[in-house]
């Protein structure tokens, strides 16, 4: 990731001034709040993904640095609005938004967050980047009404638990390459292939995800550890252990998920499951096999510095801690 980093270091700099331009408003609220969330430590892949897509297609210009915070406010808006829903009082290790300013806040600022990156997009002129990102929106959505009907699910299959993925999180990567390649003017084919690379790598960091809310304690990832299944999510490490425990065990889930609240006794009898039945490693693994599938999407493109950062950050997924 050093590399990458290296590499981006000028641009991401700018990205993250454009960001404070960005939140200019009258409401002093708006800029307090989205400072706030924008500055708590997120590592910026998806501005990371639309500079390294436009340099691979050849973008010689300056538009890739509004759009990398474009994408940034989008995914910001989302946040503020899933902590909203999920309750949350912890966002990346400290008191999240909503927790601090209540959810009333939380939610229009979320709002200005949208609705000024889509001013931003039209004032930018590109009809290509506008259907990319709006389409990418509403699938988002789309995917958080998706989670939110398969609370608690517990025979949510593995091909259903992705299309909620595909939905939510690794969309707007899969848009934030796409629009990299359109600022530079690549072919369609070489479109496909980089907004196909987010869409993996997406999936990949949402498994990532997955695997690390079971064994990372909240002072190294910023939340409780299994807190997804105390939200009711029903991810992969606990669809691949239903999937190979026995009856008893799966009715013994089913009881405990089917209660009103979550004791630490009865969450650390649904941790022990996925153990057992190795739900961790599995999902760990299917996350490395969406970032090898990400990086054969890019043999379209010549070999380069630029190319080994998209496969550098691609292995950062699978390799992070947090």
């Amino acid at each position: 990731m050093d590399h990458v980093l290296t590499l981006l270091n000028d641009d991401l700099r700018r990205v993250e001034l454009q960001f404070r331009e960005d939140l200019a408003s009258k409401v002093p609220l708006i800029r307090k709040v989205g400072e706030y969330v924008l500055a708590s430590g997120g590592k910026r892949i998806r501005p990371m993904l639309v500079l390294l897509s436009a340099r691979l297609a050849g973008y010689q210009g300056e538009a890739h640095i509004g759009l990398a915070s474009v994408v940034e406010f989008i995914h910001t808006a989302t946040l503020l609005h899933d902590d909203v829903v999920d309750g949350a009082v912890l966002r990346r290790g400290q008191d999240s938004a909503n927790a601090v300013w209540g959810n009333e806040a939380s939610v229009l600022v979320g709002d200005f967050l949208f609705a000024k990156s889509f001013s931003i997009m039209v004032r930018g002129g590109s009809l290509a980047v506008l259907q990319a990102l709006s389409d990418a929106t509403t699938m988002m959505a789309e995917g958080e009404v998706l989670q939110l009907v398969s609370t608690c699910d517990l025979d949510l299959a593995e091909e259903r638990y992705i299309e909620v993925v595909q939905n939510k999180t690794a969309v707007l990567l899969d848009a934030a390459c796409r629009c990299g390649a359109i600022l530079g003017g690549a072919p369609t084919v070489q479109e496909e292939a980089l907004a196909a690379y987010g869409m993996d790598l997406g999936i990949a960091f949402q498994f990532m995800d997955d695997a690390l809310d079971y064994v990372a304690d909240q002072a190294e990832f910023g939340k409780a550890r299994g807190h997804d299944l105390l939200e009711g999510k029903v991810t992969l490490p606990l669809i691949h252990a239903l999937r190979c425990c026995t009856v008893e065990e799966r009715s013994r889930a089913e009881e405990i998920v089917a209660g009103c609240d979550l004791p630490q006794d009865d969450l650390d009898a649904i941790i022990n499951l996925i153990e057992t039945y190795d739900g961790i490693a599995y999902t760990r693994q299917r996350a490395r096999e969406r970032v090898e599938s990400a990086k054969r999407h890019l043999a379209v493109f010549p070999p380069g510095e630029v190319r080994e950062a998209l496969f550098e950050l691609a292995d950062y997924v699978v390799q992070r801690s947090k």
